[in-house]
Formats: structure tokens, sequence, C-alpha cells
């Protein structure tokens, strides 16, 4: 996985461009605590701004499939307990509030809620798709200035949740590029000029997607609890945070499965594709 450099204790140090300063709150007591369970992982981080205007971050990312819920609450006790302080000594609770999984985004949102009405801390909704672009800021070689991100995630049922992001240096925050949508791969929509292509619909898909002009593929940047905290960061120094009872997941489709009808025809339309492939080797 695209990762951020490392320091000892699993901690975080991202670009010093990733942290806002000089907006009046306190350093001191500006921890965050992250829920991030829009995938098959459970993601869960802590973490603060540094005096350098980097970030010391204590993470567990474990692949939990559908149990994300058993392990969430563990985790996040373990790293306050390694942070050395209490959950009331943070100063907001943030959870990947989705495009993703049904079951991963209510369960990140219930758990951020929860926390965050116990503590009497206001909540962070980080989209899950800019954690993703947020990664490929710490990719080696770094992302070219005004090179967008494409990001494109396997939404299951043969589609893909997508949407581009530009890095704006100015104000040091992602800026919409495409609009965010759900839809066969084949439908994505690509941003003008040179883009990056994160996400792991690049290796479910493969060629189904349309980024031929992509100047870097990278499929292992995926929504990470590291990410919506350096997110979060941000959004807390600009004093963007909402109530806990106003908290909800993103969704961008109603249906959560497939009929047994669509999954018979998308089996036949591959097992088709397949022979033809097979037929004209």
């Amino acid at each position: 996985m695209i990762a951020a450099p490392q320091c000892p204790a699993g901690r975080m140090k991202p670009k010093k461009d990733s942290v806002s300063g000089g907006s009046g709150y306190n350093r001191a007591m500006s921890w965050i605590l992250a829920v991030e369970t829009s995938t098959e992982w459970c993601s869960v981080a802590l973490g603060r701004p540094t005096a350098d205007g980097g970030i010391e971050c204590f993470y567990r990312h474990e692949h939990t499939g559908p149990r994300s819920s058993s392990r969430v609450l563990p985790a996040a006790g373990e790293l306050l307990a390694e942070a050395g302080i209490a959950l009331a000594d943070c100063a907001a609770i943030a959870f990947g509030a989705g495009p993703g999984s049904f079951t991963g985004l209510r369960t990140a949102c219930g758990v951020a809620q929860g926390l965050a009405f116990g503590a009497g801390l206001p909540v962070i909704s980080v989209n899950t798709l800019m954690a993703c672009a947020e990664s490929a800021r710490y990719a080696t070689p770094p992302l070219p200035a005004d090179t967008a991100v494409l990001v494109a995630l396997d939404a299951r049922m043969d589609e893909a949740y997508s949407g581009a992001f530009r890095w704006d240096a100015a104000v040091q925050e992602w800026a919409t590029v495409t609009p965010m949508r759900v839809g066969a791969p084949e439908t994505v929509t690509l941003p003008d000029g040179d883009f990056w292509l994160a996400g792991n619909a690049a290796a479910v898909f493969d060629e189904r997607l349309p980024t031929a002009r992509a100047q870097r593929v990278l499929a292992d940047a995926m929504p990470h609890a590291r990410q919506v905290v350096s997110i979060a960061l941000r959004a807390l120094a600009r004093g963007e945070t909402i109530d806990a009872a106003d908290a909800m997941p993103l969704y961008l489709r109603d249906k959560v499965a497939q009929t047994i009808e669509e999954r018979e025809a998308i089996a036949a339309a591959r097992a088709a594709a397949q022979a033809t492939a097979g037929g004209a080797s």
C-alpha cells in the first residue's frame, strides 16, 4: 500500500504542508480519533499536529472482512492507551463517511456518533475518495503540481465509485475536479489534463477502466484512517465540525445488492467475454 513515511511506534509524518496552522485552535488538545471501515479493512487512527508541521499518528489497520464492528472499539482503546490520553482529551472524532460498503459506512458513522456523544465531542465527516487522493500525496516520487488524482474504487455489483480531485496549494486542500458517481467502470469520467489513478478499481476492472491517459496507477492507494486524520485536522483548523446527531454516511446508490437475475446476467456477460477473448487468441 502507498503510505506516508513511517516513524517509530506506528507514527506518520506527512509533508509539512498537510497541516494548516494559524487558525487559533488549540494544538495541544487537537488529537483526532478517526475510524474508517468503508472497505474490508478496519482502520483506526489517533493523530495530532506536531510543532514542525507534521502529524504524530498512531494507528491500527487490519483486514477484518465484515467483522470490523467488533474490532473498532478495542483498537481505539489501544491507541488511546499508547498515546497516554483519554477520549475526552480529543478535539473531535472523524470517520470515513463514504462512499463505500453500506455496512462499513454505518459502522464508522455509528461508532463516531457513539464516541462523540459519550465524550461531548464534535464530529468530522471525511470523504473516502478524498482519503485515497490524500494517500497519493505521499507517493514516491511525489504527485506533480496541478496533476489531478482520479480515484476509482470497486463498488461491487460490477460498478465503481469514482471522482477526481486536484490539490490546491494556495488553500492547502483538495478541490473537486469531477463529481463523485457510481456506475460501470467504462463510464468513469476522466479529468482534463494530466492525472494519476488511485484505488483498487484499476486491479479489479483492468482495461474496462478508460484510463490509458493516466501518468501513474496507484492501485494500492486505498482508504486509511491515517489519511482521514490528515484531512480532518485541516477541517478542524478551519472550524468545520458537526454535531454528532448530524453525522450521516455518504451513499451514492440506494441498492445494497444485486438481484439474482442481475448477478446471472453479469456472470453470463463475463463468461461470454472470456470465451470471445479465448477464441481470438
